[in-house]
């Protein structure tokens, strides 16, 4: 697909879908730290829109609240007020997803009557609607696991997949926009440096899945300490859990010790790529925006250190200095994220789909 002035409210109108997927994930982190995600628990897609009218409204849903195990066991001091509280950022949370929805499918129509698709572009357009309409039934799913006496917080497996699908929507219509927008002579072919940020990127998506488990078990206070953990390089206790694959997703020690693990060989391969990049002059625009990744992932980690030292400050229904370095952390992943897009765009094998 070639950049054209027709094509550029296409363009304009997937980046907005972009900056909302965007928004939509923080709110997504919002809504965890506060312990809000299991606040709702009915999933109604069209009605559940709108939030309770009145107080016995209120209190219907509060007593559904009042069945599950994260209230008994956690809120059990719960307030109605407490409980609106936590309500709303679920509320925001899945409304912000609906509301996603109708931008994407009211220009969707407006263009296609002003036949400003081409012909290739019909098909991925679909395919966007059903990873839309997907990740939403993944994030009914995620909620659904936390729902008994059993569970006090959603499953961490879940909230990867999650977490890792909204990303891979994130990246498919922002790759879509880059079709749209960057001229064809602004693509450089070089499969060296592809195939290195594809290993990266690959090494990243790792490291989020690992962010999510850290995430789903608030395993951040678990070893609040840094450069070591609670004093050891290799700290005790990381192989404990039965059968010993446990520990890769349950020992909440494990999953940070490979949190942080693939943190520093995910700032050492940044800093191979950024090295061999600037060997090499590419196209004005790969040339002006080379430095990115290795920028970006120094404020990641930095975020990341301070995420983890402040981890003892969390506490239930509070939102203070651990709770903002946490979402910028996450922010700052997704920034990573594109930004490897960007240049895996910039770098290809071919330039076909330019």
């Amino acid at each position: 697909m070639k950049a054209n002035p027709s094509s550029r409210p296409v363009a304009i109108w997937l980046l907005a879908g972009v900056f909302m997927i965007i928004v939509q994930v923080l709110l997504g982190g919002i809504t965890r730290l506060t312990g809000s995600g299991l606040s709702i628990t009915e999933w109604k897609p069209i009605l559940g829109a709108l939030p309770p009218m009145n107080e016995h409204d209120w209190q219907v849903a509060f007593e559904k609240y009042k069945e599950i195990g994260q209230f008994k066991f956690l809120n059990a001091d719960f307030t109605l007020s407490d409980f609106k509280s936590i309500y709303f950022w679920e509320w925001l949370h899945r409304n912000w997803a609906r509301f996603i929805a109708v931008v994407f499918a009211v220009p969707f129509v407006i263009f296609l009557l002003q036949r400003r698709f081409k012909k290739e572009m019909v098909r991925p357009m679909a395919i966007l609607f059903i990873l839309g309409a997907l990740q939403g039934l993944i994030g009914w799913i995620m909620v659904a696991s936390g729902l008994n006496e059993e569970n006090l917080y959603v499953n961490h497996i879940r909230l990867a997949i999650h977490f890792i699908s909204a990303l891979g929507l994130l990246c498919y219509v922002f790759w879509f926009a880059l079709q749209l927008l960057v001229p064809p002579e602004q693509v450089t072919i070089n499969p060296s440096l592809q195939k290195f940020t594809w290993q990266i990127v690959a090494v990243l998506i790792l490291q989020l899945i690992y962010g999510a488990f850290m995430a789903g078990h608030k395993a951040a206070p678990i070893s609040p300490t840094w450069p070591d953990m609670n004093g050891y390089a290799f700290p005790p206790n990381l192989f404990k859990e039965t059968p010993w694959l446990a520990n890769f997703t349950e020992n909440k020690l494990m999953v940070q010790f490979i949190h942080r693990g693939l943190a520093y060989l995910l700032f050492i391969l940044i800093v191979m790529w950024t090295w061999k990049a600037y060997k090499q002059n590419l196209t004005s625009l790969f040339n002006k925006t080379k430095w990115m990744p290795l920028g970006i992932v120094l404020l990641q980690v930095v975020l990341g250190i301070l995420t983890v030292l402040n981890s003892p400050f969390m506490a239930p229904r509070h939102w203070g200095v651990f709770e903002w370095y946490a979402q910028l952390h996450q922010l700052a992943a997704m920034f990573l994220l594109m930004s490897l897009i960007w240049m895996l765009y910039l770098v290809r094998r071919n330039k076909k789909a330019a």
